[in-house]
């Protein structure tokens, strides 16, 4: 029986070629579409799955409210894990991690790189989390002082072939000596926490403070099978008052219960292992993460491609219903059952269904270069090959097989097998009716894909363009500028002097961003107030250009500078005052209250994602730093060029690291961008797909339409009004389509832009142009087949009627 099904089914794939063709055509795009998003989804919701106790683990942040500003942060103090597995029932074991302070220059011999993750872990972290340890005993291997482990492709770097084991790397400015204790994997990709290189805990003097106010390292803990979580966070709360409170109250002069009246508060949370890549919302995560969001959208955009290419299926199925009613009638009369032919329809369904998912992977293979290239992913064809996957396919043939086939064969088979047989098929007003309203719900979808894709690229083009309140481009960072060691300042006398270097300047602070947060008082009020710091000599204003609101910047005029600060325009409205120029500034200089009068105010600039609206920020005077921006003009291969021939002069056999300002800026939104990328092309290929069953329904149409097309132009209709005539049915259907579209977009789009503190406004032009560029695609593609069949010559088309 089964084999009877095929059997017709092939010839009537074959009958019907040109129908054939655009069914597998547009079957085969958006199945493929579809297997990209799932590739692409799948990697982003496996993040740290792979560990054997990732359920169980959970990471550890510092949430609260100082001086009426919200703080997350994940980073914690030293002391945190001892504490939980010491006092918190309910916590088997915790472990630390910590990025490496200084600069991160390894050498071995006569190599010598800047490398980048480099990090402190405790001892436990190899029976901790699941990396996978080549070399070595992965439960000493972090146990002992100046101990390295280092992954494969770091080993093969520095020492190729021989093995690494035993070997000594020194680290850093000061050129510490690390033996290599042991070699693993290269961290996998799909990990929120990447390294090349890991430092025994040991080895960090910061790593055994014992103060709690000092957060600056990571803490993840593993829950007991059976253990209540929220009864861990209640122990959390005492963790505070029994270790925060003291300092607390050393610090700031207040108690916790005293800081809670004023409003502020300080507290624990924790984020489980497998959330942190797509849910976390902290701005200090060891990796740059993902969005859920954004996961959600293109998983709807791949449902929505496969329904537009199952709705095709189905409307031309019921178009060619005519044509099919002899053979359903005849089948009827020679004692078919329903469910026999129902099967007989299905199993069509399901062969294209099944041809056009092995074209579909075929494609894959071919796409999934330029797939990754798109979407800053490394996704393999490997993942076709496991056994998840292989069920996905098969269940995907059989889901597209039923839901494309479905009510062509429910409603094929309903029609009388006498009316058939005497040429009375009834009217397919009912059948139209259903095409009418699948053509609507394709071109809906089609739509809303354009209205949000132009607001994606509207948003992402505004942040490009938008002004900072400085000037980002033409601004080389120069990383690491301690390797310089006493020819920092003769280093930066050299610069003035080279042709095309306009100014530069030494910071602590690597933009975007700011490297420290801090607490500080002004001087009408005893409220705390949170704000960003950095350190920066007299000439950073000049590199950046930002302007003064009030006051000046710092000045070597000045020497009382060394006390004063600068603000900028976020600090003086929390801090309060009115005239900022007559203030002081009170913070906590290693636990002493230091007073810094201000001397200048400057503008608000974006120094973070403009997903944040911008905070409270100082600047504090230093003469030197680990980091110099240098702003030039001219080409910036000449700029390069110039800074790495002094820096061979000043620091011999030390590698340049740098990076560009606005490369760093762009960064910020490269997430966004990728997702506007994809947006546009999944939904040009949802839009083309759709098109191609408009196609082939207005070929259906102008067929079916022959003989009335033939009498009008014997009565004198001009090709221009019967191709009107033709074509008007399709656009009064993409303008019924433009209403739900255009309410959906409006709410979606509004609710993606409330993650900006800086956004665009939703304008009516964005609708109306989405909903014109809906008609003309829609016209252009019908025009054809319209053109066609009202320029034919109306005897040849009443002879074939």
């Amino acid at each position: 029986m089964l084999k009877n099904y095929f059997k017709v089914a092939i010839r009537n794939i074959l009958k019907y070629k040109f129908f054939s063709l655009i069914n597998i055509l547009g079957m085969t795009i958006g199945i493929a579409a579809c297997l990209l998003i799932v590739l692409y989804v799948t990697d982003e919701l496996s993040y740290d799955r792979f560990h054997a106790k990732a359920e169980n683990i959970y990471q550890v942040g510092l949430h609260g409210r100082i001086g009426g500003q919200d703080i997350r942060t994940t980073t914690t103090a030293p002391p945190m894990a001892e504490a939980l597995v010491r006092e918190v029932p309910g916590v088997a074991e915790a472990t630390r991690i910590a990025n490496y302070w200084g600069a991160s220059v390894v050498k071995y011999e006569d190599k010598a790189f800047t490398e980048q993750k480099l990090f402190y872990a405790d001892s436990n972290f190899f029976s901790f989390f699941s990396f996978r340890i080549l070399e070595g005993d992965p439960k000493t291997a972090l146990l002992e002082p100046n101990s390295v482990v280092i992954t494969k492709s770091m080993a093969t770097k520095y020492f190729g072939e021989q093995s690494a084991l035993g070997k000594m790397l020194t680290i850093g400015n000061e050129n510490q000596a690390y033996k290599v204790t042991g070699i693993t994997e290269d961290s996998p990709l799909n990990s929120h926490f990447r390294y090349n290189l890991l430092l025994s805990s040991a080895s960090g003097k910061h790593l055994k403070s014992t103060e709690w106010l000092n957060n600056y390292l990571y803490t993840y803990f593993v829950l007991d099978h059976g253990a209540s979580l929220p009864a861990v966070h209640e122990k959390f709360g005492e963790l505070v008052m029994k270790y925060v409170g003291p300092e607390v109250e050393r610090f700031m002069g207040v108690s916790i219960k005293q800081l809670r009246e004023k409003g502020d508060d300080f507290g624990y949370y924790s984020t489980a292992l497998t959330d942190i890549h797509l849910r976390s919302t902290s701005r200090d995560e060891l990796e740059p993460g993902g969005d859920i969001m954004s996961v959600y959208y293109l998983g709807a955009i791949g449902i929505f491609i496969i329904v537009i290419a199952c709705i095709n299926f189905m409307n031309l199925s019921t178009a060619r219903s005519a044509g099919r009613a002899k053979e359903v009638g005849l089948r009827k009369t020679l004692g078919s059952l329903r469910g026999q032919m129902v099967g007989q329809f299905l199993a069509e369904s399901t062969l294209y269904s099944f041809v056009t998912v092995i074209l579909a992977v075929v494609a894959c293979y071919f796409l999934l270069p330029y797939f990754n290239l798109l979407s800053g992913k490394q996704l393999g064809m490997s993942a076709f090959a496991s056994a998840r996957f292989i069920l996905l396919l098969a269940g995907l043939v059989v889901f597209v097989g039923l839901v494309a086939g479905s009510y062509p064969a429910f409603y094929l088979t309903s029609f009388n097998a006498v009316e058939v047989l005497k040429g009375k098929v009834r009217s397919g007003m009912k059948s139209k009716g259903v095409r009418s309203t699948l053509v609507i719900f394709q071109f809906a979808l089609s739509i809303f894909l354009i209205i949000f894709t132009a607001v994606v690229y509207q948003q992402i083009t505004y942040m490009q363009q938008r002004n900072l309140g400085i000037d980002k481009h033409n601004v080389l960072i120069v990383s690491s500028t301690g390797r310089l060691g006493n020819n920092e300042e003769a280093f930066k006398n050299a610069l003035a002097s080279q042709t095309g270097i306009v100014s530069s300047s030494y910071t602590n602070n690597s933009f975007p961003g700011v490297n420290s947060t801090t607490v500080a008082k002004s001087t009408n009020s005893d409220q705390d107030h949170m704000i960003g710091v950095y350190y920066a000599d007299h000439d950073h204003q000049e590199v950046m250009k930002f302007r003064m609101k009030a006051g000046r910047y710092f000045s070597e005029d000045f020497p009382s500078d060394s006390s004063a600060i600068v603000l900028n325009e976020a600090a003086v409205r929390d801090f309060g005052y009115t005239n900022p120029l007559e203030e002081y500034v009170t913070f906590s200089d290693d636990g002493k209250p230091r007073k810094l009068r201000i001397v200048g105010v400057f503008q608000d600039f974006n120094f973070e994602s403009m997903k944040q609206k911008v905070r409270p920020l100082a600047i504090r005077l230093t003469t030197k730093s680990y980091q110099m921006m240098i702003r030039y003009e001219g080409s910036s291969q000449q700029a390069v060029a110039s800074v790495e021939k002094l820096w061979k002069q000043y620091a011999p056999n030390e590698p340049l690291d740098y990076s560009f300002l606005d490369q760093n800026f762009d960064e910020l939104f490269r997430a966004e961008q990728r997702l506007g990328v994809l947006f546009s092309v999944f939904a040009g290929l949802a839009i083309f797909i759709a098109c191609l069953g408009l196609f082939a329904l207005a070929a259906f149409t102008a067929e079916q339409r022959t003989k009335e097309i033939g009498i009008r132009k014997a009565m004198g209709a001009t090709t221009t009004g019967l191709t009107i005539l033709l074509s008007k049915e399709f656009t009064r259907l993409v303008l019924i389509a433009f209403v739900p579209a255009a309410a959906f977009g409006w709410y979606m789009v509004d609710y993606w832009l409330g993650n900006f503190a800086y956004r665009v406004d939703i304008s009516p032009l964005i609708f109306i142009g989405s909903g014109v560029v809906a008609i003309v695609i829609a016209w252009l593609t019908v025009s054809f087949q319209s053109i066609k069949a009202a320029a034919a010559n109306p005897v040849n088309s009443l002879r074939y009627e």
